[in-house]
């Protein structure tokens, strides 16, 4: 059964999802922002093309061609954004209320201890192998902005068996907080492409994730898809929306069939069930 998005959006949480904001100077850079204003949520914003975007003082992205760009919230952010558009001597500032999050605390107890707390030297050095692997794919920077239309589901049917941005209890060992959400489904169910997008990353054999596909939706905005049974994509690879990426299964650590599903922008941990039927400012009228 597909959950609703009113159990997945409850709360505070459900009343973040952000009215455009509009620039108010006539003479100022166009600038309209909405999105989930809270952590682990993003801003969708719209403004000159190719106008160069600074987040807190740092520029960090530019705006697509049609002047499309998009913001992520890590799960530890502040309680404060500031947001700026330049492009030539006009730009826009907008400050953002950045709401907290009571995320809640989960166990998971039957892991193999190697998944845990591994000691073996050579396993430590194949971890350390991956994260080099890894980071280069989170590295990528297509110039796209395939996130436009927002994301679907990546499996027409699951439950949701953990939720994102959960404090971790693995083995009864403390543990850091889990940046994915868990879709539990039967193994084999196909997983699809939830939006646009390139590879960026793919391994069928990752010690923690198992079978793990990365794509890029332009501008650092990368979807992750860990634990797969099977990989049905190559890197490099264009994918749209619906397109098959694998299949569930229960590789890495894992201790049944499920999709853990992960976001990150430009290194930032965040939920992509917020970005379920998003779209970017139609306009900035």
């Amino acid at each position: 059964m597909i959950p609703s998005r009113r159990a997945l959006l409850t709360g505070a949480s459900a009343s973040l999802i952000a009215a455009p904001l509009m620039a108010e100077d006539r003479n100022a850079l166009p600038l309209a922002l909405n999105g989930a204003w809270r952590q682990g949520g993003y801003a969708f914003g719209r403004t000159a093309p190719r106008a160069l975007i600074f987040v807190d003082g740092e520029a960090l992205t530019t705006a697509s061609a049609a002047g499309l760009f998009v913001i992520g919230f890590d799960r530890d952010a502040g309680p404060t954004t500031q947001i700026e558009a330049r492009s030539g001597d006009r730009s826009a500032r907008r400050t953002l209320d950045i709401a907290s999050y009571a995320f809640p605390s989960t166990s998971v107890n039957g892991l193999p201890p190697s998944t845990v707390e591994p000691s073996d030297p050579a396993l430590l050095a194949r971890i350390q192998q991956e994260i080099a692997l890894k980071t280069e794919g989170f590295a990528s920077r297509i110039d796209s902005d395939d996130f436009k239309d927002g994301f679907v589901w990546p499996l027409e049917s699951y439950r949701v068996s953990s939720a994102w941005g959960a404090q971790r209890v693995l083995n009864g060992t403390p543990a850091r907080p889990h940046y994915g959400i868990d879709l539990a489904a039967p193994q084999g169910s196909v997983i699809r492409a939830p939006a646009d997008g390139r590879i960026a990353f793919v391994r069928p054999d990752m010690h923690f994730e198992g079978g793990l596909t990365l794509i890029d939706h332009g501008q650092g905005l990368i979807s992750c898809y860990l634990h797969q049974s099977r990989l049905d994509v190559a890197l490099g690879q264009r994918v749209r929306r619906g397109d098959p990426l694998g299949r569930v299964g229960m590789t890495g650590r894992a201790t049944g069939p499920h999709l853990c599903w992960r976001m990150k922008w430009r290194g930032r941990n965040l939920d992509p069930s917020l970005m379920i039927g998003a779209r970017v400012p139609e306009s900035l009228a």
